[in-house]
């Protein structure tokens, strides 16, 4: 029988050599201090700068580490739902591996899952030290999501959450959905969602991994987000329904003027109307094809998260 671990700690890292021995030790501090078993997943997304190897050599030091190694970079998401899916404690976490989390927030989280009965609790970084070209954008971006999610949250993309396995273990995040992990739990049916003011350190080592682009990303990736949690599982809803309503006001229009052909003489083809309603027709046929094909292809089960591993350890 496999022994319980009370917490699982998830490392997504790509290119932080320096920042990993404190990073272990760090958690490994606070999980003696606190009494918890434990084990840390480091998932190395596809790192250049030897990485892999400072992992290696800390599992020689720490029994608790486990992990992989991917062949290429393949993004935060497909890093932590590997490391999701290694998972065996009551409890998960995830955390940067920039040193900018802090370890020290566990137990208190860890408290909030298992006695207030939070599904997931996210942190939120209330005295951010990063600059502000960075802050004014992340703040909008979060105000956006709570307004189109109605989760009340202040900081989406937090690398430090907590989690109740089951959450961990019931959702699918692939692409760039990382940022939305609270918004897939709730659509999964985890609704006790929760936060935490956490503190935030400067980054001690390397530069950041991300660029203006992941704020473009990161809208793209609400739409898909926010359309798949209402039409995902029936697309035909909204396919179906567009396409249906566009081809029978394009139909009506086409018979309406085909009468006042033929009733008053009125000409056929030289009213732009005509055309129009053919473009509605043929839209309308497309549209509904489109839903009806979504259906079919929702029927199957599709592995979004194709990730080669190089190396793992246990």
């Amino acid at each position: 029988m496999e022994k319980s671990i009370d917490i699982s700690v998830v490392v997504p890292l790509y290119n932080e050599v320096e920042s990993l021995p404190e990073l272990v030790a760090w958690i490994d501090r606070v999980a003696r201090e606190n009494s918890l078993s434990y084990e840390i997943i480091m998932v190395d997304d596809g790192s250049t700068d030897g990485s892999w190897a400072v992992v290696e050599a800390l599992k020689e030091q720490y029994s608790a580490i486990r992990g992989l190694s991917f062949m290429r970079n393949y993004g935060k998401s497909a890093a932590l739902y590997a490391g999701f899916d290694m998972a065996r404690g009551e409890v998960v976490f995830t955390m940067d591996a920039d040193l900018q989390d802090s370890p020290d927030e566990i137990p208190e989280m860890r408290r909030m899952i298992l006695e207030d009965g939070y599904d997931l609790v996210s942190g939120w970084k209330k005295r951010r030290l990063d600059p502000i070209g960075k802050r004014w954008p992340s703040k909008f971006f979060n105000f956006t999501v709570r307004l189109m999610s109605g989760i009340k949250l202040h900081d989406f993309n937090c690398g430090l959450k907590a989690y109740r396995r089951k959450v961990v273990k019931s959702i699918e995040v692939y692409g760039e959905m990382h940022r939305y992990i609270p918004l897939l739990a709730k659509n999964a049916g985890f609704k006790r969602i929760g936060e935490k003011v956490v503190e935030h350190h400067e980054r001690k080592y390397g530069y950041s991994k991300f660029g203006i682009e992941r704020m473009i990303k990161g809208y793209i990736d609400l739409i898909t987000v926010t359309f798949m949690s209402r039409f995902g599982r029936s697309p035909m809803y909204i396919f179906g329904g567009l396409g249906t309503l566009m081809f029978i006001v394009g139909f009506v229009a086409v018979a309406w003027i085909i009468v006042e052909k033929f009733t008053i003489g009125a000409p056929l083809t030289n009213q732009p109307l005509f055309y129009l309603s053919l473009v509605a027709i043929v839209l309308g046929v497309q549209l509904f094809l489109a839903g009806f094909l979504g259906e079919m292809i929702n029927r199957r089960a599709v592995d979004r998260n194709h990730y080669l591993v190089d190396e793992s350890l246990e």
